[in-house]
């Protein structure tokens, strides 16, 4: 169905080939996962297969790239449209319709197709995808997993041989995420529809997959089973990190898999991790009281108290829609509340303006580029430093100690996610505010990249800043944070140290404590240490 025969792609300007002499085969039916590190190649990949490379991307394209026989080389997006259905990272980015019904509809309009054709073919997909209830619902009121899965519609609609997701469950919480993926299956399996996905987020899907194709980032390409590719790639989920650690054979992929030889193990580890010793906490920086927000009548949060002092990092967790990006909107003042009160340090948010307000706060949205207007990251640091009227050079230093070396003549535009998030991190950290707010912090970011994120988390916490986190990420909130906040439908329903609470959520528990339960271990590093202490 795909076939990539001695691919390479050069972009202007780049110091080697970023696709190099690929050769590889997708057979119709199968589900394709896409893996490798930020800035491997991924979306090059992803993007070669509907033609945007290198008809909109530019760069030189060698070789032959060929979907159910057409050549992307001869044949434009336009061209390939009944064949292959892309949805990218934001599906949201891409409605052109005010309903769902007109959103599905709306690529067979383009396509000219039949009105008692394109009837039939939404009420279709409005079956398939699970999509009956939401037909009038506007595309603006739809929840992450819901936009998600009408985006899917909207390429089903026209009937492709192929579908490519770039990062589908990337902003999904993990009941949504489970939707979506059941989804995709369906197609799959009852359609025999060829998917590529790339996912950073293993953990969801690769017991789903196939087949696996790893970029290790020097162009090249190797594909295999799950199993065979899991095995070698640096780049795993923890139960397979687990695995390989301890020897398992064969390599676990799912935690019903790590079940059976977890019994053994088990029986080794002490009945808790040894404990690492508490941070000491400092003065409460920020503290909402019975705070209640609405949005057109509608109730984002109701009476929520929290608080949150020096040296803490806070997970804040939940549904999508459940009212945690309104938490912190609300903590920075964006948000006007209905009742209640929010206080940093004593001060209504909402008072603060400029440079007193990220004195005192700073936010990193879910899109660290709408923080970054500069036309270089030099010009960035040298703006933050200016307007935090930091010494020069603050931002950065800060951005080397979380990055590493980065071309400061690059457009922020071209980082990676996890560069663009340093960045972003680096101009929000040069006022040295005493709480940092981050919203989803780990969307598009690969596992080396979310280890140095847990590093400079933990950093900022042990300097006595506060740290409260918005995530879907329950493997990050399991390495990093010291205490959870669940939301439901904007009521806070738990509010405990992580370990309480993960341990005893099905659905925020990470893959590891899934495993070893009723054992409290949240992380392959809690079982490492345990083993260590045992040895000696």
């Amino acid at each position: 169905m795909i076939d990539f025969v001695d691919v390479s792609l050069t972009y202007a300007g780049a110091r080697g080939p970023v696709l190099r002499g690929l050769n590889l085969h997708v057979p119709e039916g199968e589900l394709c996962l896409v893996v490798g590190s930020t800035g491997s190649g991924k979306s090059s990949l992803l993007g070669a297969v509907n033609g945007l490379v290198p008809h909109f991307t530019g760069g030189r394209l060698a070789g032959t790239v060929t979907v159910a026989g057409r050549s992307t080389r001869d044949h434009p997006p336009r061209e390939l449209a009944d064949v292959v259905g892309v949805v990218g990272q934001n599906p949201s980015a891409s409605f052109v319709a005010d309903t769902v019904e007109d959103e599905l509809a709306y690529t067979m309009e383009s396509l000219a197709l039949p009105i008692d054709v394109m009837r039939r073919r939404v009420e279709d997909t409005l079956d398939l995808l699970g999509l009956v209830g939401l037909r009038d619902r506007a595309v603006s009121t739809l929840s992450s997993g819901q936009a998600q899965r009408v985006a899917i519609g909207a390429v089903l609609t026209a009937h492709p041989r192929v579908l490519v997701l770039d990062e589908p469950t990337s902003a999904l919480d993990p009941a949504a995420a489970e939707d979506v993926l059941a989804a995709v299956q369906r197609l799959v399996h009852d359609l025999g529809m060829t998917v590529l996905l790339a996912e950073h987020r293993l953990e969801r899907v690769v017991q789903h997959a196939d087949s696996v194709v790893w970029l290790p980032g020097d162009g090249t390409a190797v594909r295999g089973t799950p199993a065979e590719i899991m095995a070698h790639s640096p780049i795993t989920p923890p139960i397979v990190a687990l695995g390989r650690e301890l020897g398992w054979t064969p390599l676990p992929l799912t935690v019903r898999d790590a079940r059976v030889p977890a019994r053994r193990l088990r029986d080794r580890l002490p009945a808790a991790p040894p404990p690492i010793p508490a941070r000491r906490l400092g003065p409460v920086v920020a503290q909402t009281r019975a705070l209640t927000v609405r949005y057109s009548g509608v109730v984002a949060l109701r009476e929520a108290e929290v608080t949150v002092r020096a040296g803490e990092i806070v997970a804040v967790m939940g549904r999508n829609g459940a009212g945690k990006s309104t938490l912190l909107a609300a903590l920075t003042g964006l948000v006007k509340p209905a009742a209640g009160q929010v206080r940093l340090a004593g001060h209504d948010p909402r008072q603060l303006r400029g440079r007193l307000l990220t004195r005192h706060v700073g936010l990193v949205p879910q899109q660290p580029g709408d923080l970054l207007y500069a036309e270089t990251v030099a010009a960035e640091c040298v703006a933050a430093d200016r307007d935090a009227a930091a010494p020069a050079g603050t931002a950065a230093a800060l951005l080397h100690r979380m990055a590493g070396d980065l071309d400061r003549g690059m457009h922020p535009r071209d980082l990676s996610e996890g560069q663009r998030l340093a960045l972003a991190l680096a101009v929000v950290l040069t006022s040295a505010p005493p709480l940092v707010l981050l919203d989803e912090p780990t969307r598009g970011l690969d596992y080396p990249a979310k280890d140095r994120l847990v590093l400079a988390l933990t950093g900022l916490a042990d300097t006595g800043h506060a740290v409260v986190l918005a995530t879907h990420d329950v493997e990050l909130a399991a390495e990093v944070s010291t205490r959870t906040v669940v939301l439901a439908d904007g009521d806070i329903v738990a509010d405990g140290p992580s370990r309480d609470i993960v341990t005893q959520s099905p659905v925020f528990a990470p893959q590891i404590a899934k495993v070893l339960a009723p054992l409290p271990y949240l992380t392959v590093t809690d079982v490492r240490r345990s083993l260590a202490g045992a040895a000696t």
